[in-house]
């Protein structure tokens, strides 16, 4: 775990403990902000405290007192108020946190009405009826708790957030279902997954109709679902086999637009917005944006001023429409227009691909189709090199009679040019598993590392360094190695990364996979910042894989990237130019 998540976590834990022994609301919130603060932080906390701790100054979210047990925590290994928290609270109590569906405030009202301090504990007062004797406890409250256990003992722990790329298709497949409804005027799913986060903890989908029947119908009637939680009239809830929940809403179309803009989130972009609204004497909720005066009322309610779309509040607002990718907090002006965010229709190149000569499924025409069907003028092939021999990495005379194989079938095949490349294994040390004179034969050069992946922050920038500096090398793939909910990958420092491969002309992948999505968001945001170069690649190793585009895509607009620091947005001429120029030495 890099030193930015130990220090989210602990100020998770710092307001669920407050928030247990019934601290102030505000601060429990500071806490939560500040925790969210350093999980977005693309810098490594650390590096600041022990170079630049005025730097932490700069992050919104982390006042004085946050930024002291930042600097307490680095240099010290501990937070002395955690610590203290946990002297107060029972040590078996936080473990209920862990419970699906038990948040702070019910641990609390188990601890202080039926004197539950443990697992072991919730168990005997389920048995005995002590949970069902306190107020708002009732036999479905009980069954959850115990079906929570159930789920506990069996896993171990708090189901883990779901990737994006598992997701999503999961969510078209239920608005699939609803958008057939009868009376069904829009859906759509909101929430994180809407913001194109790389996982997501459930998925919040909407509906628009005028027969709610249909829509609820429609909704619990899709294959996959394990419990039913939730079945009312403009709310439903579903818990799948897999333990992912979904909610729906379900909302006359004339409030769609101010639903929609709700339930997507983040908690922070709400909370300005709201502020906003009471600024100028009205109100914002999920119904809509209202005069909130005692004079602008018809019929006893305040006047509705937007609520049918998104686009209508913002500007009733005096605000411009923002992107749902870009709806954070991470100090974003956003009375300013928004960037012109890359879309998918701005790619026109692949340039990481694998074929059966390494570990794809796909023949170098196979991939060269596919490319060419979707509009593409460039498709590089970059089978691995020698040390990914898991990977069926290619020696050096195998990719000698590859790029032959490559330059062959670029000769059959018209309107698509085929890239003669390589991923290139970067060795611990800094090296590339192939020699200079290797490199030169080819068109593209993707350097990713592979290996050695648990590497200190400054051995793998280093690393990496040497890499980006390389002459010979176009791409950094998939620069940290992570792998969602299963690695952390290497912990480089991201600025010095960024900072490198604008001077050295190298771009930074942004790997598509929805098992990677590395660079990840707030990586993408400081490449953004140091205006280097960035390329988003799907890393196709099969036909499906190409459709991870637009989870790439999602990460890339999360950053801020534009077209123009994109490299497969440019045209072919600009393209090669820039391939080319790696290779006049």
């Amino acid at each position: 775990m890099s030193t930015n998540h130990e220090i989210a976590a602990v100020f998770s834990t710092i307001a669920d403990l407050l928030e247990i022994t019934g601290a102030n609301a505000f601060k429990v919130g500071a806490y939560r902000k500040a925790a969210r603060s350093c999980d977005d932080e693309s810098r490594d906390l650390g590096a600041l405290v022990r170079g630049s701790p005025a730097a932490l100054d700069e992050i919104e979210g982390i006042g004085q007192s946050t930024k002291a047990k930042i600097i307490e925590f680095v240099t010290s290994g501990s937070v002395q108020e955690l610590e203290a928290l946990r002297a107060q609270v029972p040590a078996g109590l936080p473990v209920l946190l862990t419970l699906a569906g038990v948040g702070p405030k019910t641990v609390r009202l188990l601890w202080d009405s039926a004197k539950v301090t443990s697992l072991d504990e919730l168990r005997v007062a389920l048995d005995d009826g002590s949970v069902a004797s306190i107020p708002r406890m009732g036999a479905k409250t009980v069954a959850n708790l115990r079906e929570a256990i159930a789920a506990h003992d069996l896993a171990g722990s708090r189901p883990t957030r779901v990737p994006l790329g598992v997701a999503i298709p999961i969510a078209e497949a239920f608005l699939a279902r609803l958008q057939r409804a009868p009376g069904t005027a829009r859906a759509a799913f909101a929430g994180s997954a809407r913001r194109g986060r790389d996982t997501v903890g459930d998925l919040d989908l909407l509906v628009s109709t005028s027969n709610h029947a249909a829509a609820r119908e429609a909704f619990l009637g899709a294959p996959g679902i394990g419990k039913v939680l939730a079945q009312g009239d403009t709310k439903c809830a579903v818990q799948l086999a897999s333990g992912l929940q979904i909610d729906l809403r379900i909302v006359d179309d004339v409030a769609f637009g101010a639903a929609l803009l709700y339930f997507t989130g983040s908690k922070d972009h709400n909370v300005y917005l709201r502020e906003r609204a009471i600024e100028r004497g009205m109100k914002l909720n999920e119904y809509g944006l209202f005069r909130s005066d005692a004079q602008s009322t018809r019929d006893g309610a305040h006047v509705c001023i937007a609520s049918a779309s998104e686009a209508s509040i913002y500007e009733s607002l005096g605000l411009p429409l923002w992107p749902p990718e870009l709806r954070e907090s991470h100090g974003t002006d956003f009375t300013q227009a928004p960037p012109p965010l890359i879309e998918l229709a701005d790619i026109q190149s692949e340039l990481h691909a694998h074929t059966t000569a390494s570990d794809g499924s796909l023949t170098i025409v196979e991939l060269a189709t596919l490319a060419k069907s979707r509009g593409f003028h460039t498709i590089a092939i970059t089978d691995h090199s020698k040390a990914s021999a898991q990977a069926n990495g290619l020696s050096v005379e195998r990719l000698r009679a590859h790029i032959d194989a490559i330059r062959e079938a670029e000769a059959t095949l018209d309107g698509i040019r085929i890239l003669a490349g390589s991923e290139v294994d970067i060795l611990a040390d800094g090296r590339l598993d192939y020699d200079d004179d290797v490199l030169e034969r080819l068109d593209l050069v993707v350097a990713s590392p592979h290996t050695a992946l648990r590497q200190s922050p400054e051995a793998a920038t280093k690393r990496l360094l040497a890499a980006i500096r390389h002459p010979l090398v176009h791409i950094l793939g998939h620069p940290t190695g992570r792998i969602i909910n299963g690695r952390d990958g290497l912990s480089p420092d991201i600025e010095a990364l960024c900072v490198a491969a604008r001077e050295c002309n190298t771009a930074l992948e942004i790997n598509c996979h929805w098992m990677r999505l590395d660079l990840r968001d707030i990586h993408v945001r400081t490449a953004c910042a140091a205006q280097c170069l960035l390329a988003l690649d799907c890393d196709i190793h099969s036909a499906d894989d190409a459709d991870n585009l637009r989870f790439g895509i999602a990460t890339a607009r999360r950053g801020g990237l534009t077209a123009p620091q994109c490299v497969n947005a440019w045209d072919a001429a600009r393209l090669h130019g820039w391939l080319r120029s790696k290779r006049s030495r």
